[in-house]
């Protein structure tokens, strides 16, 4: 891992001055107003209640959530990003946490909450993971193990289908458990589609994966079950030839709460490996693909960044251009997709997003404002039927974009 210089690579970028505003938590009665005044200090009352930290850790962090009704302080401390988020942070520090942009104003408190407990300074408290115990909760779960087990069936029954299944336990991650995804996708029809699913590109996405993709990139969201989902598709992906080899792109340290790390993957699979079943079976395939070369872990300071991914830095536009298909998974990557705005729902996913080297599917469960290539007629009869869709996790998008290489570059 190295530093990052914000836009380093020169690819293809959003013109910014044809798009929304970015969104920020300006309105008290926003979205965005409540991630930054309620959602970021409960992340900092996670981590302060859950660690052994001393006198001096806990006063850093509550002067950090304290920071947030005021002006956006400086990063102090080491760390290998150090450089990259001075660069980051030009025209930023010193101005209101409301009045700058919502992505860059999570990502910079996470940050920051990893210098306040001193998880880059040599000591007792280095490369601590300051929510590992959530993560470790959910594969702890005594619930986890019914739901392993439910994915048994999926063993004996048609390749497709199963694929599907899979495809749905990854879109709709730590919102559901596996096995209930799993079930639901086993009796789904074309007559029968999934509500819950708001744009459902599968059949657009299969078809590109039927054609087996040498490389396949995915960029992970969320450890825990979440994780598993993912690793489960991976695996299926892989064994049934729609993908040669995948690149998993994970955090390169602890973010976001919950975000999947390498260490997180390495959980993962232990897990799965000690359910029995199907699971373990996935489990032993996946440890062999990993030495064998089929799954190579990836990782850049990019991923812990603010910046959307029109500004990618060279090795992950590397891996990206290699791919036959990149899939990102989660609401974060979906919103650093279409760079965070106030985009009209009806606007084309491949205006906000067809700047990337080549063809990319989202996979996402909705707990963010952003929405991009939703009919205006399903977001009014959504708005009506279902206030608050967009955030409370009930409603998922399955989006594929084709990429810059089939559209060319949004227009504005």
């Amino acid at each position: 891992m190295r530093h990052l210089v914000p836009g380093a690579g020169g690819r293809a970028q959003r013109d910014a001055a044809a798009e929304p505003p970015a969104l920020t938590a300006a309105d008290p009665a926003s979205f965005a107003w409540t991630v930054v005044h309620r959602r970021l200090p409960r992340a900092a009352e996670q981590a302060r209640n859950a660690n052994p930290y001393l006198p001096e850790q806990i006063e850093a962090l509550d002067r950090l959530v304290a920071e947030l009704s005021g002006a956006v302080g400086p990063l102090a401390g080491g760390g290998p990003d150090t450089a990259a988020w001075r660069e980051w942070g030009k025209g930023r520090i010193g101005r209101g946490w409301d009045e700058v942009p919502l992505l860059w104003a999570e990502a910079y408190f996470h940050r920051r909450l990893l210098a306040a407990v001193d998880f880059f300074a040599p000591g007792p408290w280095h490369w601590l993971d300051p929510f590992a115990h959530l993560k470790t909760g959910e594969l702890v779960d005594p619930l986890l193990e019914a739901e392993l087990a439910e994915l048994d069936w999926v063993a004996d029954v048609d390749p497709d289908r199963r694929g599907r299944a899979l495809l749905l336990a990854a879109v709709r991650g730590a919102r559901a458990d596996l096995g209930a995804a799993a079930h639901a996708a086993r009796f789904e029809s074309d007559t029968n589609p999934d509500p819950a699913l708001v744009v459902d590109d599968t059949d657009a996405l299969w078809e590109l994966l039927a054609a087996g993709p040498a490389v396949l990139c995915v960029v992970a969201d969320n450890a825990g079950r979440e994780l598993l989902a993912d690793l489960l598709l991976v695996d299926e992906l892989l064994e049934s030839g729609r993908a040669g080899q995948v690149l998993l792109h994970v955090r390169p340290v602890p973010f976001h709460v919950a975000d999947a790390t390498a260490a997180d993957v390495a959980a993962a699979l232990r897990r799965l490996a000690a359910a029995g079943g199907y699971a373990t079976t996935a489990a032993r395939r996946l440890q062999d693909a990993f030495r064998r070369g089929r799954i190579r872990l990836r990782t850049d300071w990019f991923h812990t960044g603010p910046l959307g991914f029109d500004a990618m830095p060279a090795e992950l536009a590397a891996d990206v251009t290699a791919a036959g298909l990149t899939i990102l998974k989660g609401d974060l990557n979906y919103r650093r997709l279409v760079g965070d705005r106030a985009w009209p729902p009806g606007t084309d996913l491949a205006h906000a997003a067809g700047y990337l080297p080549g063809p990319v599917a989202a996979l996402r469960t909705l707990e963010s404002e952003v929405v991009v290539g939703v009919p205006e007629a399903t977001t009014a009869a959504l708005d009506r039927r279902a206030p608050g869709w967009r955030i409370a996790g009930t409603h998922a998008l399955v989006q594929l974009v084709p990429g810059r290489a089939a559209v060319g570059p949004p227009t504005g």
